[in-house]
């Protein structure tokens, strides 16, 4: 596939999961929605699989990736499942967005981690500010809203501990046979879960609900998926990382558009803080190696000398 199509389908369906999130649930059985949207991404994943005769390595190693991948998946979307209930969709993508961030720090604890510079610090510290401006606008709507919001900062620091625990396990493993790998471990722990949450063994979906299951199954776990990897082969790592300030903005208007949500004020603001500190820490180093380049152009060689 040419890249400038899988960069515009990763764009889409990033933008688009949230909003496809909250129309699975709305019909009050997340965990239900969840696991069926797994289950078809899994039966799927298996047949292509099994149309390009390629099999599953079941090695020590590549076990150990699918394992380092399942907080991500089960974990990550459990409770971003359960969050959509209480939460406009657009903030879901704002929340997810913070994950370079939270990578970032999580590193810090690790040995052989590349250190913070001092815009990196900049970005974490103004992004903690835009979530705490978010989070007491929810606190003043009520304790659902906080606690939902409580939940996806679980989540997303879920979902990058999990892609650091795949990249240190380095198990060289293609992007579809993780993918399967993964949704084959996370699949038992949606049962279980599913099956203690006292919801209906009957899953209730609406009209548009169960097009949001399968358009997540196919697109948002699949697809965009395997397109992410080519990108992230392809591109320059700056490129790609601007699909997460891409979609946050994409997902809140959708949301808005869509699903007539309205954001409070306070949120908007906590929200626009946070993309703001996500492309600090992403760019500003960026921004000031050229910078600093255009002011030694500019020197005389006297000066330089």
């Amino acid at each position: 596939m040419p890249t400038g199509p899988a960069y515009l389908i990763v764009v889409l369906v990033w933008a688009t999961t949230p909003l496809g999130i909250k129309w699975s649930a709305e019909a009050g059985a997340p965990i239900g929605s969840v696991m069926l949207r797994m289950l078809i991404a899994l039966v799927a994943g298996v047949l292509i699989l099994a149309v390009l005769r390629r099999g599953l390595r079941r090695d020590r190693r590549a076990l150990a990736s699918y394992a380092a991948a399942v907080p991500g998946v089960f974990g990550a979307m459990a409770l971003s499942y359960h969050a959509s209930q209480q939460l406009p969709s657009g903030l879901l993508s704002v929340m997810f967005g913070m994950a370079p961030l939270i990578s970032g720090l999580i590193l810090q604890a690790l040995p052989g981690a590349r250190k913070l510079r001092r815009w990196h610090w900049f970005g974490c510290a103004l992004g903690v500010v835009g979530l705490g401006v978010v989070f007491l606008d929810g606190l003043g709507v009520g304790g659902g809203q906080l606690g939902a919001l409580i939940m996806m900062l679980a989540a997303v620091t879920l979902f990058s501990g999990s892609g650091i625990a795949v990249q240190r396990v380095a198990a060289g493993l293609g992007p579809l046979e993780q993918t399967v790998g993964a949704l084959a471990l996370s699949l038992p722990c949606f049962l279980a879960l599913w099956l203690a949450s006292g919801e209906p063994l009957t899953i209730p979906l609406t009209e548009r609900g169960r097009w949001a299951v399968l358009y997540l199954a196919v697109f948002g776990s699949l697809i965009g998926f395997l397109c992410y990897y080519l990108i992230l082969s392809r591109l320059h790592a700056a490129t790609v990382a601007l699909v997460t300030l891409i979609t946050p903005i994409l997902a809140l208007g959708l949301g808005m558009l869509l699903n007539q949500e309205r954001p409070s004020a306070s949120m908007l603001i906590g929200a626009a803080l946070i993309l703001v500190a996500l492309g600090a820490y992403l760019f500003g180093d960026r921004l000031s190696r050229l910078k600093a380049a255009a002011l030694a152009r500019e020197q005389t060689p006297d000066e330089r000398r």
